[in-house]
């Protein structure tokens, strides 16, 4: 057993050294900082049009999306609180590789020019709301598969979602700046279809009776999750939007949205729920589902009234999906959503995106102004008609789906290969979160 344990040791050593030096090497020959946010002369080959733009991007938004990133979706939500320090440091490894690739992988599509990838602060915070999509999933497979298969889930996501994104954002020109696609929806569905093809029923009873003791331990560390989503995520959904009075409509919906959420949560917890009071963890989920599907909306046309419905209604239909939906899901499914991303991410995407696609039909010049053309300047341009965009807008739902259920699939079949289903014993025993497939 201990050479068992030694020759997986060695497996992940030698993998994270591998990618490393592959990632130092490919950015050696492509990767370049780029001239548009530096002070000095601009090669007439690049756009430098962005350059003020990218430069008074820089430092609060850079922070707050990576604290969101790291803090609130690779430690506190999901993962320390369920599975303990071992799986913090496996978050924290799957950032680390995520974010160079991403950054690789965008830069080929948004940012290569006369053989270079040309890096700044927006290909910082595009390689950050990437991984958020995959801390998202991984999310949904925490407890059954090992580092080793994880940084395999990451590479191959971080590619399947930047295609996506790719798809919607510049071919289709869909407007989804806060991620209820991108981000949310992809992330969930593609973790729900790897957690699918890795089912084990015998292991999730066994994860169960590990986590029966574990309530206070989520119910504290799910204060401390809760209070870094309420402070960073409106400027997390604000980050990529078109403009300063755009990114201040996003950051108020959103705002709006988590607190009617949060509110609904006490409405139905003491009905579904023997507790009076909900307990942290609840009110968490309430809010993270109260700010994903703030995603695409956030920045359209949404009164302040319309935000706090949304958002109330979103928190019912989170509660209302973990006390029934969820068992369905894993005894009828066979998906074991050991995180509940289902709810807190993918079914309030979803939502997202038809409310935002409902927005889009409001649209016009007499109703978003000057703004129209910077939140849909196809529409603005005369090359789309409104209800073109809203046809966009709702066909980029079924397409995500899609490309997140193909991914999810072939993934888990990549993850299933045998000499990749080993877990360090000595591991396993420290973190009850990391097992074998």
């Amino acid at each position: 057993m201990s050479e068992h344990a030694a020759a997986s040791r060695l497996r992940l050593s030698g993998l994270c050294f591998l990618l490393q030096i592959l990632l130092i090497l490919l950015f050696a020959l492509l990767v370049r900082y780029s001239p548009e946010g530096s002070p000095g002369p601009c090669p007439p080959q690049l756009n430098c049009s962005r350059r003020s733009p990218d430069s008074a991007f820089q430092q609060p938004r850079i922070q707050d999306v990576h604290v969101q990133v790291l803090l609130s979706f690779g430690l506190l939500v999901a993962f320390l609180s369920r599975y303990g320090p071992g799986s913090a440091a496996i978050s924290i490894l799957i950032t680390a590789f995520s974010i160079q690739w991403a950054v690789l992988i965008q830069g080929l599509l948004y940012f290569f020019l006369n053989g270079k990838i040309y890096v700044g602060a927006r290909s910082m915070v595009s390689a950050d709301l990437c991984t958020a999509a995959v801390l998202i999933s991984t999310g949904a497979v925490l407890g059954r598969v090992n580092p080793v298969q994880m940084l395999l889930l990451a590479l191959l996501e971080v590619t399947l979602c930047t295609l996506n994104e790719y798809i919607l954002l510049t071919l289709m020109g869909v407007s989804d700046s806060g991620g209820s696609l991108t981000i949310h929806t992809f992330g969930a569905y593609f973790g729900l279809m790897v957690s699918r093809v890795l089912y084990q029923p015998h292991k999730d009873r066994r994860k169960r009776e590990e986590q029966q003791d574990k309530g206070h331990q989520m119910d504290v560390l799910a204060v401390v999750g809760t209070i870094y989503l309420w402070i960073f995520w409106p400027s997390f959904t604000s980050t990529t939007t078109a403009h300063h009075s755009a990114e201040n409509w996003a950051v108020l919906n959103t705002y709006f949205s988590l607190v009617a959420s949060t509110m609904s949560t006490f409405v139905l917890s003491p009905l579904l729920y023997e507790e009076g009071t909900p307990r942290m963890v609840q009110i968490q989920d309430a809010t993270l589902a109260g700010l994903a599907v703030m995603g695409m909306a956030g920045e359209m046309l949404l009164t302040p009234f319309g935000a706090l419905i949304a958002g109330f209604l979103v928190g019912l239909i989170s509660s209302l999906g973990f006390r029934f939906f969820t068992p369905v899901l894993h005894s009828r499914l066979k998906v074991q959503d050991t995180c509940g991303v289902h709810n807190t991410h993918g079914l309030p995407g979803v939502l997202g995106a038809l409310l935002g696609t409902l927005l889009t039909l409001l649209a016009t010049a007499d109703t978003f102004g000057y703004r129209l053309e910077l939140v849909f300047p196809l529409v603005a341009q005369g090359s789309r008609t409104v209800t073109d965009q809203a046809f966009i807008q709702l066909s980029a739902l079924p397409l995500t789906l899609l490309l997140a259920t193909l991914g999810g699939c072939f993934t888990g079949a990549v993850l299933k290969i045998k000499v990749l289903r080993c877990c360090p014993a000595a591991q396993c025993r420290e973190n009850p979160g990391l097992r074998e497939v």
